[in-house]
């Protein structure tokens, strides 16, 4: 099967291109390199020994990204493109709508134009909002998001459910991720975020190799059993195959499914300051901070339908996950840049 990546040079793009190419399958990608870099390429090139076609691209550009599907005849397209920084959407709500309902819509113009009717989206556990109690469930009602970063994630499946609804022969699976950390276990690609990180794991990575002098908690008085928030951490190799799978079962049927892609077992963020000190044999230097508005205390996925309809689940635990971004980390202290 053939896989055009939209926004592949990303962090969960770039390991699911591997996962692909070693699964058997062909990928192109296209990239405008927003928070990404054509590093990533060469380097999954490296990792696979298959040259990829690559495009710099936006996929708001409806002509070049038209342009690449008449070049590049594919089966199926997973969305990875957008903006991805909570806080940043908050200061620049416009550019968020813009950027990432832009590149929905005209991902779907352009697939229709080209007869291409699989299209497998990276959404988010954001869209269940804080009204809903973990575990979550795919069954629950859509909630109430907490910053425009969630709103576009929850208006982007409503506009590819309600064009899956008009047009029968599209197919289309929502994957509703949790916490992506980890990299690749070569150490060869991993996440490499702009500026100070929005995710916990290249805080606490970028702590421990002296980049940063101190790892801020966010919150030690929730109603958890250490006090900080509750998470589910899911390796992003394990991330990576389960797109593979849904790649594969959008094939197999029409209309909209959506599938969790998390481990199902919550860790505190101190889980993971201490699971990663004891994987690696350091210590980190961290404080108790106050809360940061919007996080809810407790956030886990059900992930049964995933193992269901898949026959996906997570293999690598939180070991595996600390030691595999501290390895990317060590080998690459500025993350792509040399």
């Amino acid at each position: 099967m053939r896989v055009l990546l939209a926004g592949g040079a990303g962090y969960i793009g770039s390991h699911t291109a591997v996962s692909l190419i070693e699964a058997g399958h062909e990928v192109v990608i296209v990239d405008n390199y927003d928070n990404s870099c054509p590093e990533a390429i060469a380097r999954v090139e490296a990792l696979t020994n298959i040259q990829i076609p690559h495009y710099e691209v936006d996929v708001k550009d409806k002509a070049a990204l038209d342009a690449v599907f008449k070049k590049e005849p594919v089966d199926c397209v997973i969305h990875f493109a957008g903006l991805k920084a909570v806080g940043e959407s908050v200061e620049k709500p416009v550019a968020y709508y813009r950027n990432n309902i832009d590149t929905t819509l005209t991902l779907l113009e352009v697939m229709k134009e080209n007869h291409v009717n699989q299209i497998v989206f990276s959404s988010s556990a954001t869209v269940y909002g804080a009204e809903n109690a973990s575990p979550l469930y795919e069954t629950m009602k859509k909630g109430t998001c907490t910053n425009p970063y969630g709103w576009t994630k929850w208006m982007m499946e409503q506009i590819l459910s309600d064009a899956a609804y008009a047009d029968k022969d599209l197919s289309v699976i929502l994957l509703r991720y949790f916490n992506p950390i980890g990299a690749h276990p070569s150490g060869t690609i991993g996440e490499d975020p702009q500026g100070i990180p929005n995710n916990l794991m290249p805080y606490v990575s970028q702590t421990a190799i002296g980049k940063r002098e101190c790892l801020t908690v966010f919150g030690g008085d929730y109603d958890t059993p250490d006090g900080t928030c509750l998470r589910d951490y899911i390796h992003v190799c394990d991330l990576a195959e389960g797109h593979v799978k849904a790649v594969e079962y959008a094939q197999t049927r029409k209309g909209v499914d959506i599938i969790n892609l998390g481990t199902g077992t919550p860790y505190s963020v101190l889980d993971i300051v201490h699971a990663f000190e004891k994987a690696n044999n350091l210590k980190l230097n961290y404080k108790i901070g106050p809360r940061r508005e919007g996080d809810l205390a407790v956030c886990f996925s059900n992930a049964d339908k995933a193992k269901e309809v898949l026959g996906w689940q997570a293999k690598r635990n939180l070991e595996d996950m600390c030691r595999d971004s501290w390895n990317w980390q060590k080998q690459n202290p500025n993350g792509y840049k040399k």
